[in-house]
């Protein structure tokens, strides 16, 4: 990134949210494939296969060599982990990030959910953990919608995930960040998940962001695999979550072009 802001018109708004629609229904049916025993590239075909179906494309695919539809993380893996081998586990923390290029448009979202949820006496307390750091994370995305207004700033929005997931005892990743969307896969301005009311660039209609909050149960410390130089991990192993929308900022109220509303924790 490092160039021009690009807000987008009222009919691009309108064919983002269409693409929208078409992301978020992918995903649910990703959500819904991603059970106990299934292989990850199987979640990875099957978002391929949709998008095709709808007269989409997966925009991450090719995208700066990444070699597969979707961003499929497990665990300790906080984003851009590869499908590969990987096989659902039963009490799993899995995140599905997804991003479609529709009329030449681009949209992105995502989302973290426990696999299989069933666990026996001694795994309880690890779900129940896990299930904290998943809500908290997707409380966060939807506080940011209080500042997704004209005249607040970018340090509003980081501030109200920071302070939120914080406040539960939980890290907020600082090296990854959330990015503007539309006419290309990541755009400027960069979306921090955290800072300070009242501190960075103004909110103007026409601004469209990929808000991301990226929490972590240990430190907010990550690394990068070297295996695939793509996935990123917590530095002390422990889970991390992440939920995201495209949301788009307009006269008044905000709108959510990635919305997520049937999403469910149970």
């Amino acid at each position: 990134m490092g160039g021009k802001i690009k807000l987008k018109s009222a009919k691009e708004i309108e064919t983002m949210a269409e693409g929208g629609i078409i992301l978020t229904n992918i995903l649910k049916a990703l959500q819904k494939k991603s059970s106990v025993g299934i292989k990850a590239c199987e979640v990875d075909g099957l978002a391929g296969c949709l998008a095709k179906e709808a007269g989409a494309e997966c925009s991450f695919k090719g995208y700066n060599g990444f070699p597969y539809n979707i961003c499929f993380s497990l665990n300790d893996e906080v984003v851009h982990g590869f499908p590969e081998d990987k096989i659902i586990r039963e009490g799993d923390l899995v995140s599905l990030d997804l991003g479609i290029k529709y009329r030449g448009l681009f949209t992105d979202a995502s989302i973290s959910f426990i696999a299989g949820k069933k666990p026996g006496k001694e795994g309880h307390k690890d779900i129940l953990a896990k299930k904290k750091l998943v809500r908290t994370t997707l409380n966060c995305l939807k506080d940011t919608l209080n500042f997704c207004r004209p005249g607040f700033q970018l340090g509003d929005i980081g501030n109200a995930i920071q302070t939120r997931a914080e406040k539960a005892g939980f890290s907020v990743v600082r090296d990854l960040v959330g990015h503007g969307v539309g006419h290309a896969v990541h755009e400027d301005p960069f979306v921090l998940n955290y800072g300070k009311p009242h501190q960075g660039m103004k909110l103007i209609p026409g601004l469209v962001l990929a808000i991301e909050p990226m929490l972590n149960a240990g430190t907010f410390k990550v690394i990068l695999d070297r295996r695939s130089g793509w996935a990123y991990k917590t530095k002390d192993g422990l889970p991390s979550a992440h939920f995201e929308w495209t949301v788009a900022i307009t006269e008044s109220n905000p709108r959510v072009l990635t919305p997520l509303d049937w999403f469910s924790f149970e």
